[in-house]
């Protein structure tokens, strides 16, 4: 095959080490500026006040903590149990890197990922479009300030079989989604819905994929089902009105967001199609009133400009479908109000998704761990975080949900979903794809 001649090149390195090494949040928050030095000032607003660059400012302090969500930047790691589509390149991986020697090198390794056969590629496409992994892979390095000469194992997973698959995936779904319009029509974006659980990391695959879009030049948005919650005020009234309701205290379960708001953002986002349209995302503070939280200031909301050519739509709960009343009452009897909320939510949320990536768990139980990871993490750092106690009340307030509802979405789908436009992503407690069982 002849496209397999660059096999032979040795890996050369796009990024000076010192600035791909360095973990200060200026430069983290250098390194997606400068790929946006010619944008309006109002993308460059979008990105200091969203929580995009919250992500990158929470990794750099997460990657010094073992046991973290971000374990994988760490620049060495004793991880193990990754489940490679033919085998584990290592029972341990190293706690030295390894250099990348050739592109050879990458390719065996990129053939080895468990999303390969999921995503339709075979060896032989990946061989042809080597270039473009190369490239994508070069623009995550500098995303998350990796020197692409020596990543370690978990590093060069979360890149080449998750982050760049995903990306991969999305792009054939626009290609898809675009196809289907004459010359001269306005072209809605292609809203992709991620339904993962908390913790899991969809904050930051999304964040991901978001720059990718960027670089690349395809204008995109990203939102959140956090986005759409209650105002303090409508929290309130909710409390009031289910009171001795544990899933109803605080936001978070179905009756917690305000739906109008969801249809008319929604509605408006997918009519971005031409130049000069612009429109404000709304923005939730989970800080204000002693962390029950607000809607943010609508002058805080980010701004964005049309064509938008993707919308990525993430949550916890979304795709969940409303269930006959005695199952979920099995579950929880406090569950079937929140049931009966959920019934609301497929025209509000999930029929503006046309496009859907599900990131299936083995256990619920750890979204606890998870979170649990990250508030130590914050503590350790001198940040403010909960305590044990705190998240175990905290994640006790999904937790019914979860078990009522994933069943379901695992092996139905996303309320209103096409198989045809579903990727299903498995992965293992460090947050990794794994093969299927």
């Amino acid at each position: 095959m002849a496209t397999l001649n660059v096999f032979s090149q040795p890996w050369q390195p796009t990024i000076s080490p010192s600035l791909c090494c360095s973990n200060t949040n200026n430069n983290i928050a250098y390194a997606y500026h400068n790929h946006h030095i010619n944008s309006n000032s109002s993308k460059l607003h979008f990105f200091s006040n969203s929580r995009q660059f919250s992500v990158l400012s929470q990794l750099s302090t997460h990657s010094s903590k073992s046991g973290s969500g971000s374990l994988w930047l760490q620049n060495s790691s004793a991880a193990a149990g990754i489940e490679y589509r033919k085998r584990p390149l290592y029972s341990v991986f190293p706690t030295k890197p390894a250099q990348v020697s050739s592109v050879q090198d990458l390719y065996e390794f990129i053939c080895s990922g468990p999303l390969l056969d999921k995503i339709g590629l075979t060896q032989e496409q990946v061989a042809e479009s080597i270039d473009k992994w190369l490239l994508y892979g070069r623009y995550l390095c500098k995303l998350f300030q990796l020197n692409e000469l020596y990543l370690t194992e978990p590093q060069k997973a979360r890149i080449y079989h998750y982050y760049v698959p995903v990306f991969l995936w999305c792009e054939q779904q626009i290609t898809q989604h675009r196809s289907k319009f004459k010359d001269g029509e306005d072209i809605p974006p292609l809203v992709i819905g991620f339904s993962a659980p908390q913790g899991c990391g969809k904050t930051t695959l999304v964040f991901a994929l978001d720059y990718l879009f960027q670089v690349i030049g395809r204008k995109s948005a990203t939102i959140s089902i956090d986005d759409f919650y209650l105002t303090a005020e409508g929290q309130n009234k909710l409390r009031e009105a289910n009171p001795g309701n544990a899933l109803l205290e605080l936001r978070g379960n179905a009756g917690s967001h305000d739906l109008a708001l969801s249809v008319e953002t929604l509605t408006a986002i997918t009519k971005m199609t031409r130049e000069g349209m612009k429109m404000k995302l709304p923005r939730y503070d989970k800080s204000a009133f002693n962390g029950r939280g607000d809607r943010a200031d609508p002058s805080t909301w980010p701004e964005v400009e049309g064509p938008l050519e993707v919308v990525l739509f993430e949550g916890w709960m979304l795709g969940f479908r409303p269930l006959p009343v005695d199952a979920v009452k099995v579950v929880d009897p406090q569950l079937e109000t929140v049931n009966k909320n959920l019934e609301a939510y497929y025209d509000a949320w999930d029929k503006y998704i046309k496009s859907w990536i599900v990131i299936k768990i083995k256990d619920p139980n750890c979204v606890f761990q998870w979170r649990l990871q990250a508030e130590i993490a914050m503590r350790e750092a001198g940040n403010p975080g909960m305590t044990d106690d705190e998240v175990r009340d905290f994640v006790s307030r999904y937790l019914p949900a979860y078990y009522a509802y994933l069943p379901t979405l695992y092996s139905e789908g996303p309320n209103g979903s096409d198989p045809q436009h579903l990727l299903t992503i498995e992965i293992d407690e460090g947050r990794n794809p794994i093969l299927a069982a």
